[in-house]
């Protein structure tokens, strides 16, 4: 039987080997919050990104989470949890409670207790929240809480990676028409 030391360093491993085997955003992160989702033992597990314009957090992925919890209503950076988007990971003991939650009728009709909120952050920007689930009120040891960090940093990196994949894919398509209406004119005259 692994110990939970030995789940968590074949968890992160699991991760980063996806991180360096696909530029699918996608795909990174499902597998990112079922694998925290089922190795901390989470009700759930969802990532959450920042929309810059509309200062709101936007799901990518979530794991656990009912459609109607994921489509309660907009969150808004600056009410949900704010601290994470300044870089800081916070614990929220009694999610229905606390009045860092932007949503706490909706989180205790889910059955969320606790909620840890963990910032994503890409060259000191913060890009979105990792966030963690959880039944019962629970305290999570500096072990956990340093795993979930490690992997929110591996997360912020797989979506930073697929964006300048994007980006390149788009500069080269961009670079190609160029090409071809340049060759195109040339034919012409």
């Amino acid at each position: 039987m692994k110990t939970r030391d030995q789940l968590y360093f074949d968890s992160f491993k699991e991760v980063v080997k996806a991180v360096n085997s696909t530029l699918d955003r996608q795909q990174v992160l499902d597998l990112l919050v079922s694998n925290v989702a089922e190795v901390m033992d989470l009700k759930a597990c969802a990532i959450c990104m920042l929309h810059g314009k509309k200062r709101t957090l936007e799901l990518l992925v979530s794991h656990g989470l009912s459609e109607s919890y994921i489509n309660k209503g907009p969150l808004d950076a600056d009410k949900s949890i704010a601290d994470a988007m300044d870089g800081k990971t916070v614990t929220v003991y009694r999610a229905s409670e606390d009045p860092r939650i932007q949503y706490p009728k909706e989180a205790a009709q889910e059955g969320i207790a606790s909620i840890i909120s963990v910032p994503l952050s890409c060259r000191e920007r913060v890009i979105g929240v990792l966030r963690l689930y959880t039944e019962e009120p629970r305290e999570f040891p500096e072990t956990e809480m340093n795993f979930v960090e490690a992997l929110a940093e591996v997360g912020a990196l797989a979506i930073e990676n697929a964006r300048m994949h994007e980006a390149i894919k788009e500069d080269y398509a961009a670079v190609m028409d160029e090409m071809y209406n340049f060759v195109s004119y040339r034919r012409r005259i």
